[in-house]
């Protein structure tokens, strides 16, 4: 084999250049931007961590207590308890891409935090021991939204905004 000839690039004969392209750049990962990772980022996914944490003990608190506990309806506890923890995947998936820095991870940990916004609100109208989960969510939700939303953060996921090539 003769360097610079298909066979000797690891490539069959007859592969075209082009080819080789094509096949080079699928298998790469996605590359993970140059430098430290920014703290806002970190704050980010630690906040979609706890969160997710959080669903998935509900949840399977709530599955436990279905199963084992004397429930209004254990199917409804037990329906309740698996959609929580299944939820709970959505911020944990998250929390993991904004720390290896993907940028499709931004999407699901926004989601996340719009929809923590209502549930925070809701648990600020009852009248018992709610009211500073409510708080706590309320205040987790907002400040990773700054946290996601940030410059920083959208720069060092390789995010561009809209019309820019750069």
């Amino acid at each position: 084999m003769r360097e610079g000839t298909p066979e000797h690039e690891g490539y069959p004969a007859g592969v075209s250049s082009e080819r080789k392209a094509v096949q080079d750049t699928t298998d790469t990962p996605e590359p993970v931007a140059a430098g430290p990772r920014p703290r806002r980022l970190t704050y980010a996914a630690a906040l979609a961590a706890v969160e997710g944490a959080g669903l998935l003990a509900g949840g399977l608190w709530v599955l436990v207590l279905g199963l084992t506990g004397e429930p209004d309806g254990r199917q409804q506890a037990v329906t309740l308890g698996i959609t929580l923890a299944v939820l709970a995947l959505l911020p944990l998936l998250a929390a993991r891409g904004l720390l290896l820095r993907r940028g499709w991870s931004r999407g699901p940990a926004v989601i996340t935090q719009v929809i923590a916004l209502p549930v925070a609100y809701s648990l600020l109208q009852a009248d018992s021991m709610a009211i500073p989960v409510g708080i706590a969510l309320a205040a987790a939700a907002l400040t990773a939204l700054v946290l996601l939303v940030n410059g920083e953060t959208t720069r060092a996921l390789g995010i561009k905004g809209p019309g820019r090539t750069e």
